[in-house]
């Protein structure tokens, strides 16, 4: 009887060390995060424009350029902000989306054929300044009388 209590003991001893054995593992795995620094790069230039319209259309064409992360133009200053990703696109990808939508900028004159589509209101005077700082320029009336 001894033999039988004993065997039912190892067999029951050994059940619950297979079964301790058997729970799942946990395994410890670390994951290291490899970031990509990417290089951002945060412009300004002239774009020649009138209105709200122009500023859509503006801005709409620097945002089709891929890397192009944002892109405000002002309508006072003439200026565009671009913030893009320098491993995708460069500067003068921009300027030439932005021409090729009918605008001037300061290193691409705008498309005509765009620019003949363009509705009234934002058909812009060619030699228009583009004035960056922001800054009113005061009207010379020193040639005629107020």
């Amino acid at each position: 009887m001894k033999k039988v209590i004993l065997s039912v003991v190892a067999i029951a001893a050994l059940g619950l060390t297979s079964c301790k054995n058997e729970t799942k593992k946990v395994e410890d795995t670390t994951t290291t995060e490899v970031s990509k620094e990417i290089a951002m790069i945060d412009l300004s230039f002239g774009v020649r424009g009138n209105c709200g319209m122009c500023k859509s259309t503006i801005e709409k064409a620097a945002n089709s350029v891929e890397g192009v992360a944002s892109a405000n133009w002002d309508v006072d200053k003439k200026k565009i902000d671009v913030s893009f990703d320098d491993t995708k696109t460069d500067a003068m990808t921009i300027h030439k989306a932005i021409a090729a939508s009918g605008y001037d900028t300061e290193k691409v004159a705008g498309s005509e054929e765009a620019y003949k589509d363009l509705p009234g209101c934002c058909k812009y005077d060619h030699e228009m300044m583009m004035n960056q700082s922001g800054e009113m320029k005061s009207e010379d009336h020193s040639n005629h009388d107020h």
